[in-house]
């Protein structure tokens, strides 16, 4: 039998220095990253940005790519010391009883921390909603420039994979778009890594 989801937990492509995260960007900054292997100077670092595990979470963002300003599906391969220390720096995105004391010292917590996590339902091929949950990991200040300048170790442009796979989803050959999918497995966290982003 299958071992059921748990309802919060970190699945992605990984290596054993590298995990992969996926972004959609209009063509004129998404273009520039995969051709230069990093960001380009017009890549505003100081402004809020989400990155997302979830190859599937990542397509019902933009749409497989076709949505105004995410016409360029990113992965993005960056170093797991860099994502373990975003996670450990991270906020909750919104209040959540009994993992924080009070409203206020959530909202001192979020305004302090350089990331912040959503966890929103993950999504089937067909990009409805499943019943576990997906990682969301909002970069900002500091967490953003060392995603940038520091923790990117490759940028490839994914985009005509992500038309290929939703040809095969339109065609309602689900085996065949399925088996491109990139292999995301559960990641490795350090013990109580998770423990302040999760009830």
């Amino acid at each position: 039998m299958e071992e059921e989801e748990p309802k919060h937990r970190i699945r992605a492509l990984h290596t054993a220095s590298t995990v992969t995260v996926y972004q959609a960007y209009a063509p004129e900054i998404g273009l520039p990253a995969a051709r230069q292997g990093r960001f380009p100077a017009s890549w505003k670092r100081d402004r809020m940005t989400w990155i997302k595990p979830s190859f599937l979470w990542m397509m019902y963002r933009c749409g497989w790519g076709a949505k105004e300003g995410q016409q360029t599906v990113l992965a993005v391969e960056i170093a797991r010391d860099g994502f373990d220390w975003a996670l450990e720096h991270a906020c909750l995105s919104h209040y959540e009883h009994g993992l924080h004391p009070d409203q206020q010292a959530w909202k001192r917590e979020l305004k302090r921390a350089p990331a912040r996590v959503q966890w929103d339902p993950e999504r089937d091929l067909n990009l409805r909603p499943l019943p576990h949950r997906s990682l969301q990991l909002g970069l900002t200040g500091e967490a953003a420039r060392r995603y940038a300048d520091e923790w990117t170790v490759s940028i490839t442009d994914i985009t005509a994979l992500a038309h290929r796979i939703h040809a095969h989803v339109r065609d309602g050959d689900l085996d065949a778009a399925r088996r491109l999918l990139p292999r995301e497995r559960p990641y490795p966290v350090r013990d109580g890594l998770l423990d302040h982003l999760r009830r």
